[in-house]
């Protein structure tokens, strides 16, 4: 592998009710053709719901986009012929199969790494809006959500 090829976030779709297995099998190649430094990650998005039944909630997890596994791999011809030869796999999210890494944007959204931001400011601050209707207004940081790295800014005009 080569130092400067960085592993990036690709989309596989499988067969309905697949996923797990597909991650497992993927995991088992892995391990057997020591293939971790190629692929690094493998991610199924899951979200907590609550269900009702027989008047009883419960917290249950459900596969936020069935039929798709996260991979994060560095592409080759050998690891696209690995990956798409595992069962259950259907094959790349792509032209003709071949794999389209995900931009930043959509690997945030996601959450399928966790960055870490550190916020230059702090409640009280003053700075100028940098994007949105409101370009180029100052306002003041009211509130700071670290976790959904959001912040509340007021505004006068």
């Amino acid at each position: 592998m080569a130092e400067t090829e960085q592993p990036k976030w690709y989309i596989l779709h499988t067969y309905s009710g697949y996923e797990a297995m597909v991650k497992d099998s993927l995991e088992k190649l892995i391990e057997n053709n020591n293939l971790g430094d190629y692929i690094v990650d493998l991610k199924i998005p899951m979200e907590q719901v609550i269900e009702e039944k027989n008047g009883k909630r419960k917290v249950v997890e459900r596969k936020l986009l069935p039929c798709y596994v996260f991979i994060k791999m560095i592409y080759t011809n050998q690891i696209w012929y690995y990956v798409t030869s595992t069962r259950g796999v259907t094959g790349f999210c792509g032209p003709q199969g071949r794999p389209i890494p995900m931009k930043e944007e959509e690997i945030r959204k996601m959450r399928l790494e966790e960055f870490v931001t550190v916020a230059d400011f702090k409640v009280g601050d003053t700075v100028s809006i940098e994007d949105g209707p409101l370009k180029g207004f100052l306002g003041t940081v009211k509130e700071l959500n670290d976790t959904a790295q959001k912040a509340k800014i007021s505004t006068t005009m």
